[in-house]
């Protein structure tokens, strides 16, 4: 299926460009294509490249993927070039009265006393609520260390929830999140909710460590007078000591496992046992061998462990 008629929905996969992909991010993007292919949608690609960047990792990602068999319906988005489009949601917002400006660091937010029944890391809302004078002083003392606020949502700081095809309901506290950065970088949280409208995606698949952003995305894309996507929450791969996959686990990416003797077959064969599908069917060899074979009514929720292949 090819081109952008907005009638017919889209998933997409959107790594960040910082480097390598490792088995886990490559078998979450198998799934995205695989669910897009087996629901009718478009297999959409998104270049998050705001923050950490590598030079030619993008290009590096897209030939990964598509060796595997697999390539966008329409060319990769590349979100350094739509800060217009951030910065217009952010307008919407303020004229609402739902943005403020933020002038605190990590230390301070982890330093201050939590609201009762917020979980770790949720914003206290230290400058929810500051006189105009505490902020004229605040700036001033940003502009003196060559720092400049952070803009924040004005959330109504409740729980909120989503239905997610593997998870069920995930519920999850909404807080003030960030939407600009003191750097003046565009925090995630808005810009895959404004991407992923303008794209037209209307699922999410992703890694479930992400599950908790859904209730946030959600409320914002709701403020935005935006679509609400469904979501789709895959289990993460793990390392040996049972933490999150990452690329000092030795031969997890692409490449080290390439020059290790993985053939394109061999990715799709662990895949398939990762997947808990390695009794149905026959071995998978390709992806149009994976798009019969998974099975999301009946894939597991729990997460999978890498063992990195030792160098002979």
């Amino acid at each position: 299926m090819t081109g952008s008629d907005p009638a017919v929905g889209a998933g997409r996969f959107a790594p960040s460009p910082s480097g390598d992909l490792h088995i886990g991010n490559i078998r979450s993007g198998l799934l995205s294509y695989v669910r897009a292919r087996q629901t009718g949608r478009r297999f959409l690609w998104r270049i998050e490249d705001l923050d950490r960047v590598k030079a030619g990792a993008a290009d590096s990602q897209l030939e990964i993927f598509a060796e595997l068999g697999v390539t966008p319906d329409e060319p990769p988005v590349v979100q350094s070039g739509r800060a217009e489009e951030y910065s217009a949601a952010i307008a919407k917002l303020a004229a609402d009265g739902l943005v403020y400006e933020c002038y605190c660091s990590r230390k301070d937010i982890a330093e201050a006393p939590s609201a009762p029944h917020a979980p770790p890391g949720a914003y206290p809302g230290t400058c929810r609520n500051l006189g105009e004078g505490e902020r004229k002083s605040h700036r001033r003392r940003l502009e003196a260390n060559n720092r400049r606020p952070a803009l924040r949502l004005r959330a109504d700081n409740r729980e909120h929830r989503v239905d997610d095809v593997l998870l069920g309901r995930v519920d999850a506290l909404v807080d003030d999140l960030v939407l600009r950065r003191g750097d003046g970088i565009f925090a995630y949280n808005l810009t895959v909710v404004v991407d992923d409208a303008a794209s037209g995606i209307d699922e999410i698949l992703r890694g479930d460590d992400l599950a908790s952003s859904a209730p946030r995305q959600a409320y914002l894309a709701e403020l935005l007078g935006l679509p609400q996507p469904g979501w789709l929450h895959v289990p993460l791969v793990l390392n040996e000591s049972g933490q999150r996959l990452a690329k000092r686990d030795g031969a997890v990416t692409y490449q080290q496992l390439r020059s290790l003797g993985w053939a394109v077959p061999d990715f799709f064969a662990w895949t398939q046992q990762s997947l808990g599908f390695g009794d149905v069917g026959g071995r998978w060899k390709s992806v149009d061998d994976m798009i019969s074979g998974v099975d999301f009514a009946r894939m597991s929720t729990a997460p999978m462990v890498f063992v990195a292949p030792a160098d002979s």
